[in-house]
């Protein structure tokens, strides 16, 4: 640290670091959202952070996308048309167990759908938009972890 208090150690995205120490393993994310701003977006902040994200805009899509490349993680918006963001991560986790879940919505109707879904919502992690890049990154990690250790495999064998 300097004498401000600020460090000079650079910011490196997570994929830069496991590179250096031989690793090659980038968690996939398949970040949902009808607003495509917001889904765009969310998927350019995770590229940078060092995460392979896809975006995609509503529930039929989703599943498409993750049939063709299964997803670490999901973050859906919890209001989408048609399929719901968490009929969507219920059906994920049936035909992915090991993918995480993370709900992001700024409707207060998202209570009313936990509260239907019943058991297998209780397994996801909700958030509130707006989400701070520096959260939304920190909670993806906190999420991931588990499956980066088991995933993590030295480029060398």
């Amino acid at each position: 640290m300097t004498m401000s208090g600020t460090r000079n150690t650079p910011i490196v995205p997570v994929c830069e670091a496991l590179a250096l120490h031989g690793f090659n393993f980038r968690p996939r994310v398949l970040v949902v959202d009808d607003e495509t701003l917001i889904a765009d977006t969310t998927a350019t902040i995770l590229s940078m952070g060092g995460y392979e994200a896809t975006a995609a805009y509503d529930g039929n899509d989703a599943l498409e996308a993750a049939l063709l490349s299964p997803p670490h993680l999901v973050i859906t918006d919890v209001v989408l048309p048609g399929m719901n963001g968490i009929e969507l991560a219920i059906t994920l986790q049936r035909v992915f167990p090991d993918c995480q879940v993370l709900l992001f919505s700024g409707q207060a109707s998202t209570v009313d759908l936990l509260a239907a879904a019943g058991a297998p919502a209780r397994r996801f992690t909700l958030l509130s938009k707006p989400v701070p890049p520096e959260r939304l990154l920190a909670t993806v990690k906190e999420k991931l972890r588990p499956i980066a250790r088991q995933s993590i495999s030295p480029s060398a064998n």
